[in-house]
């Protein structure tokens, strides 16, 4: 009689390990599931992520010097004068041949502009952060970004946050920046 129960315990103790067996199984499944879809999830991020940092098509500015100018001052007695030299970043190569094609104009345009200054306006970094402004609404204008353009900029601007409008104006020109190569005054 002795023997029976041990041979009856040995088979209760098989389906309990298989049971075992086969839930652990299915957890480590789930488990090896669980980290697959993490990883897949994790690059897809990682993904979209450099998709938004990454810059914008990179657009290299077009840079268009201008000959020096030499120009007399507004100041009392007219015996100053400065000697000026321009570079004008553009967006684009199309829009250089457009500006070579004003070329006359936008100088004269520039010459009248500078001769309106004193010397002393223009010693200070505001006069001259003012003047390149200035010059590229000048430059602007032959471009149909000037002053003919204004009409829908204000339209943009009543819409647009006080951060927004600046760059908006920017992003609508052609003409990024004026940069002085020299500028002297005597």
């Amino acid at each position: 009689m002795s023997a029976k129960p041990p041979a009856a315990a040995a088979p209760a103790k098989e389906p309990a390990k298989s049971k075992l067996v086969l839930i652990g199984a299915i957890v480590v499944v789930l488990i090896v599931l669980a980290a697959a879809a993490f990883l897949f999830l994790n690059s897809r991020n990682q993904d979209s992520e450099e998709h938004a940092n990454a810059p914008a098509a990179v657009v290299v500015p077009t840079f268009l010097p201008l000959e020096n100018m030499v120009v007399n001052l507004a100041d009392p007695g007219g015996d100053r004068f400065v000697q000026l030299g321009i570079t004008l970043e553009l967006q684009d190569d199309k829009t250089a041949g457009v500006v070579k094609q004003y070329l006359p104009s936008i100088r004269s345009g520039v010459l009248m502009l500078v001769s309106q200054r004193s010397s002393e306006e223009l010693l200070a970094r505001e006069g001259k952060e003012k003047l390149a402004a200035d010059i590229r609404e000048e430059v602007s204008r032959p471009l149909g970004l000037g002053a003919a353009a204004k009409p829908r900029a204000e339209a943009d601007e009543e819409s647009a946050d006080e951060e927004e409008r600046p760059r908006r104006r920017q992003q609508q020109n052609a003409v990024r920046r004026v940069l002085f190569s020299s500028f002297i005054i005597q």
